[in-house]
This record gives structure tokens, sequence and C-alpha cells, in this order.
């Protein structure tokens, strides 16, 4: 009879202790951010970008500047995005995530409010560096506290949802109100902060060592030049070249530095961060030129190419979600099968259709293949290294994906909208 007491006393204390256990295991796991709160974190900044696309005109008047000048207000946005991202990434792999929600939050708010304050071109261009700049840091934690592809699909489809109603409600705001409150939406972001920073448990930040200056400014010495290159070629090429050798050398004598060279060396990385950049470059150029050759090819007048364009952008977006979720199953080799052969049937309908319908499928195909590859390779990208270089990876991939913003247009220009 003790006997079977104490089985049953030892049984009752090893469920006790298994429970204990389990209950502990469950309290050490991060919670996962609610997808929700990380696309509010991150996609605000799609509308801004494209938010002056419509009211050039306005804002160049209102500074007293030409069009062409006020058109630097998108050059240094789209600069500002492509050379903070990696830093802030850098930032919060060294630091981890409550110094980078701080830092981008107050670069966001204080260049909102030069914006809107501002008379004088050279300040507006300083606030909207200082907003995509913010915009950028909170980008890079999204994407670093998403956790798998059908979460970063989620915020890529916002991304690209909310790049193609950018326009459209940058205009609307502006006539109701002013073209300085068009350029103010990413502050929505600010309202997901909180709870990010409530629930987040981010990657444990790397063991600190000498932050490597020198590589973090080559790194942005090289990616000026490079969004610089559609702007001024000869002077930017040079530079551009320059500085990837310069950084190449730093990287052989500091491996471990801002730019690690495990990570730069590992194919899995390399082949995603370019198909990335290949299928944002050819988004962007079809973004820019298939409304003229709708118009040109097709006679469509510019409101209907404009809706019809804006139709197949959402719907593009929205699918490339069921691309992310399902990645999965199917395999990388499958997924990028899929965006290789969209982006590829993209560009020949876009040089080849004269109908309407047909070079708004082209569109549709860019835009899935750009959000696609932002979702899926992105993930691929970050599983090539360890948790603690996941933000650096991102950060990279980010940035060759943000280049293809700056080149696509250049393209469209020279090859369509140019003649």
């Amino acid at each position: 009879m003790t006997t079977s007491t104490s089985a049953t006393s030892t049984t009752a204390e090893g469920t006790t202790a298994t429970r204990t256990i389990t209950a502990g295991s469950a309290a050490a796991r991060p919670r996962l951010v609610p997808v929700l709160w990380l696309a509010l974190l991150a996609t605000p900044v799609a509308a801004a970008a494209n938010a002056p696309v419509l009211i050039l005109p306005d804002m160049a008047g209102s500074l007293g500047v030409a069009t062409s000048t006020a058109a630097w207000l998108v050059a240094a946005f789209a600069w500002a995005m492509a050379v903070a991202i990696p830093l802030l990434a850098g930032l919060l792999r060294r630091r981890g995530l409550a110094p980078v929600l701080r830092l981008s939050s107050a670069l966001l708010l204080g260049g909102t409010l030069l914006v809107a304050a501002s008379p004088w071109l050279p300040l507006t261009l300083l606030g909207r560096a200082a907003q995509a700049a913010g915009g950028a840091g909170l980008v890079a934690a999204a994407m670093s506290l998403a956790g798998s592809a059908r979460r970063m699909g989620v915020i890529s489809a916002g991304f690209g949802m909310l790049g193609a109603t950018g326009p459209l409600l940058g205009a609307q705001l502006s006539h109701a109100v002013s073209w300085r409150l068009s350029l103010s939406v990413s502050l929505i972001s600010l309202l997901a902060v909180p709870a990010v920073s409530k629930y987040a448990k981010a990657p444990a930040a790397a063991p600190q060592s000498r932050f490597d200056a020198r590589g973090a400014a080559l790194l942005t010495l090289l990616a000026t030049a490079l969004v610089l290159l559609p702007h001024a070629p000869a002077v930017a090429l040079g530079c551009a070249a320059l500085a990837a050798v310069l950084l190449a050398l730093h990287i052989r004598r500091r491996p471990e530095g801002f730019v690690p060279a495990a990570l730069i060396r590992r194919p899995l990385f390399l082949g995603s961060a370019l198909l990335a950049l290949a299928l944002s470059t050819s988004y962007f150029t079809l973004l820019f030129a298939v409304p003229r050759l709708i118009s040109d090819r097709a006679g469509w007048d510019t409101g209907a190419a404009g809706t019809g364009q804006l139709v197949a952008l959402l719907v593009g977006s929205a699918l490339s979600w069921l691309l992310a979720a399902g990645s999965a199953r199917m395999g990388r080799v499958a997924v990028r099968t899929v965006l290789i052969g969209i982006g590829t049937l993209a560009a020949l309908a876009a040089v080849f259709a004269s109908h309407g319908p047909l070079l708004l499928l082209a569109t549709m195909g860019g835009v899935f293949g750009a959000t696609g590859a932002n979702a899926v390779l992105s993930t691929h990208a970050a599983s090539s290294v360890p948790d603690a270089q996941r933000p650096t990876a991102i950060g990279l991939f980010t940035l060759c994906y943000q280049l293809g913003g700056a080149f696509g247009p250049a393209i469209a220009t020279a090859l369509v909208l140019g003649s």
C-alpha cells in the first residue's frame, strides 16, 4: 500500500515537473508579433515613397522651383531608403530592437515635421531623407521579426498595394488639404511601434565589438553611387567601381565587419539577392513604362490606363501572398522557377504586346514577381546565416531590392518615356 502511494506520489511529482518545464519552455519561447502590426509598421513608407508622383508640379510651385528640380525629393527618398536599411539593420544586429525602433521613430517624426514646416527645397530634401531613413529602420525591424515566408508575404503584399495606391492617395490628400500632408502618410507607422515593442522578442544583439565604421562608410558610398547611376552615369560608375574595390579589400582585412565575408560568399544569399534585384528592376521599369505603352499601342487615355494599372498592381500584390503562403510546400527550386518564369513572361509581354489587357497582365506579372521575391527570397537569404546575422542578411538583401527602384525608372525613361 505504501509502495503504491509512493509510486502515485512520484508520478504526480513527475507530471507536475513536466508541466512546469513545459510552461517554462513556452514562456521562454519568444512571442510572435501579430503580422498585421508588422505590416502596419513597415508598409506606409511605400505609400509615402510614391505619394509625390502626381503632385510634383504642385510641390514645385509651392517651393518656387522647377518640376525637374522638385523631382529630387523622390530621388532623395529612394537614396535614403537604400542607404539606411543596411545601416539600421546593422544597428539591429549590434544593439537589438529597442534602439532601432526609437531612432527610426525619431527620424520619421523629425523628418515629417521638417517637411511640414520647411519653405525651402534643401530643408525639405533633408526632411524627406530623414523620413525615408526612419521608414527604412521600421522596415528592417518588421522583416527581421516576420519569421516565415507566409508572414513576410503579408508585409510584401502590403508594400505592393500601398505603393500602388500611393500616387492616387497623394493626389487626393494634396487637393483636399496640402501636398505636405501627402508626404506625411508614413507617420501611420508610428501607431504600431508600441505594440511591436510590447510583443517582440528580437534576435539577441551580437557580442559587442568595435564598430566597423569604414565598412559601413564604404557600403554607403557604393549604394549612393549605384542609386545615382541613372542620373550621372559616368561619374557614378567610376565611384561605384572604386567603392566596390575598396569594400572588397576591406572585407578581406575584416571578414567579420559590417559586411560579413561569410555572408556574401554564400550562394543561397547571393542568388536570392541578385534575383530580387533583377525582378525589382523589371517591375519598376514596367511600372513607369506600361501606362505610356498602353497609350501608344492600344490608344487608351491616361485615366483608363492609370485605373487599369492600379487594379493590376493590387491583384498582383495580393496573388504574391499566395505564393509566399505556399512556398514552404513548393520548395526553393519551384518557387524560383515560378518567379523567373512569370518575370520573363511579363517582360516579353511588355516588349511585344499591343493590346491593353495584355500590357496590364505584364504589370500584374511584374509586381507579382517583385513582391513575391521580396517575401520568399528574403527568407531564403536570412536562412543562409546564423540567427545573429539575420538582420544583416535582410538589410543587404533589401538594399539589392531597393536598387531596382533606382534602376527601373531610368530604364523606362531611356527605352520608352524619352522617345
